[in-house]
């Protein structure tokens, strides 16, 4: 089996990771001229409008970002407005940023380089004003195209191996990548944006969901050539990432899915020519599961190294005496700002102001941010795969210097004193949006440990905990009107900041919060 193949992964990671030397000799430049366009055009398919009154669901951001999974046993079957709001509030266009020579749509969520790669479809039985079908999400209209029409859920179903989430859901969101819309950029580090921006997606998405009591899932284990074919993409260009089941009717029985046919549907150019990464599709494949059969093993029995190994799981105390105690709000004391109020006014601060944030801030951030995500790869019980290692900068009542999160003792662990905020800009490839936040945060891995449990799909999954986390920090800065940013890095220098407690881990993702030096409404 490919997923066993662990060099695979250790020859993408390793040849992507960023380095002060790797970034003065890169070659590399930003072909204007021939930049991709951020859409997925079907340009031969009618469009299907959706609605566009979106109903508030009343519940504040950070109830919505925290929630607990709806129970599998409750029956709950979304309607049309119900999933046209999902959408929206997971890729919709929320507002537009005119410029001297054009125009920046923002999204629901971040994205590397606001280059917006990521596109989202929907696998559906009948449902009240929508066939049985599949269908694109087209966010610069506003509306779903009808790839295939029929019942295709059980197919789905078998590709996940008969995951129960997945069996049991009237609607399945399928998120897929078209590689060169961030490959233009940032080349063949473009497969672990996949993941990053995808997590962000999943975050705003899992929200939406349980603001209005949609049952959701996240589920990585599944037969690609299966889903990739049911989407009709072309591999060599895009792959599926996640699929989403929403809502649950545990009595359905879908039947016999039809014949998948080829599909030959016609999409505009992205660009005038697209520049192939093969690292890319090497890393995709190595990855990916080929038979219902490695689908079973690989969720139900994923363990090389038991999941109930938690000590070698979870960050090491080093000192009770350099420990702080988080204080977030609880959920009474919380701001009221819906997700729908937040998600619309969210966006990616370009300047932070040095101001500092109370603990109470950080604190109900990293409460509300790590409260679990439901998934096929995690057991509730088991520690999560990312640590978070923080740089604090400027938060009242707590020393300037580097820490660690005890999410089991919900407090922070600090690992050396002092001002890092010039480490902190060299961190973040010398940028200022690091040094100038009042709080950095990366979350790291232990890789090894990962591949072992996991195979090469270990490192999609450590790649997604890791962004739905930065995607519920996202979430949770702005609905107390604080401001964040996602971030690359220098990899193997910011290991060995956080060293030694963090020796031999891996960084996945990096997000910077405080105070926006602009305010944006």
């Amino acid at each position: 089996m490919k997923n066993r193949e662990l060099e695979a992964t250790w020859a993408y990671h390793n040849g992507t990771k960023h380095s002060y030397q790797s970034i003065r000799t890169n070659p590399h430049y930003l072909d204007w001229e021939n930049q991709p366009i951020p859409f997925k055009i079907y340009s031969k398919l009618e469009p299907i409008p959706l609605p566009q009154h979106l109903s508030p669901s009343g519940m504040p951001a950070l109830l919505a970002i925290s929630a607990p999974p709806q129970q599998p046993e409750r029956e709950s079957v979304p309607k049309v407005q119900t999933l046209t709001e999902i959408h929206f509030l997971s890729a919709g266009i929320t507002r537009r940023k005119s410029y001297p020579g054009g125009e920046i749509l923002v999204r629901a969520a971040a994205c590397t380089g606001a280059l917006y790669h990521i596109d989202l479809y929907l696998v559906c039985g009948d449902l009240p004003g929508l066939e049985a079908g599949v269908y694109h999400f087209d966010p610069h209209d506003f509306a779903l195209r009808r790839l295939r029409k029929g019942d295709y859920r059980a197919g789905l179903g078998r590709a996940s191996g008969e995951e129960p989430s997945i069996v049991n859901a009237p609607a399945v969101v399928i998120c897929a990548s078209t590689y060169w819309r961030n490959a233009w950029k940032y080349q063949s580090r473009a497969y672990r944006h996949c993941y990053w921006d995808n997590g962000t997606i999943l975050a705003n998405l899992l929200a939406a969901a349980a603001a209005r009591k949609v049952a959701a899932r996240v589920v990585v284990g599944f037969v690609d050539a299966a889903v990739n074919q049911l989407l009709g993409l072309d591999t060599e260009r895009e792959g599926a990432l996640t699929l989403v089941p929403l809502g649950n009717v545990p009595a359905m029985e879908p039947g016999p899915p039809p014949e998948i046919e080829p599909l030959t549907l016609e999409t505009v150019p992205l660009s005038k020519r697209e520049v192939d990464y093969p690292a890319i599709q090497a890393m995709h494949q190595a990855s990916s599961l080929e038979s219902e059969e490695e689908v079973v093993i690989w969720c139900r029995q994923p363990s090389v190294v038991s999941c109930a190994d938690t000590e070698a799981s979870t960050p090491r105390l080093t000192s009770e005496e350099r420990l702080f105690p988080l204080r977030p709000l609880d959920d009474h004391e919380i701001p009221q700002d819906t997700i729908e109020e937040v998600i619309r006014r969210r966006g990616s601060t370009r300047q932070f102001s040095h101001e500092s944030i109370s603990f109470t801030q950080l604190s109900t951030m990293l409460h509300r941010a790590t409260r679990g995500i439901p998934t096929d790869f995690l057991d509730p019980l088991a520690p999560p795969l990312n640590d978070l290692y923080l740089i604090i900068h400027a938060v009242d009542d707590l020393p300037p210097g580097a820490y660690v999160f005890h999410r089991d003792r919900l407090a922070l662990e600090q690992l050396k004193e002092g001002n890092f905020r010039r480490e902190a800009g060299y961190l973040g490839l010398g940028q200022e949006i690091p040094a100038d936040a009042s709080v950095d945060v990366f979350l790291l891995t232990d890789l090894n440990r990962v591949l072992e449990r996991f195979g090469n799909r270990g490192y999609r999954a450590a790649q997604l905990e890791a962004s739905i986390t930065g995607g519920k920090l996202y979430l949770s800065a702005y609905a107390q009107r604080l401001g964040a940013s996602g971030l690359t890095f220098f990899d193997d220098d910011v290991t060995e900041f956080f060293s030694p407690h963090a020796a031999g881990k891996n960084v996945m993702f990096l997000i910077a919060l405080g105070k926006s030096a602009k305010r944006s409404g």
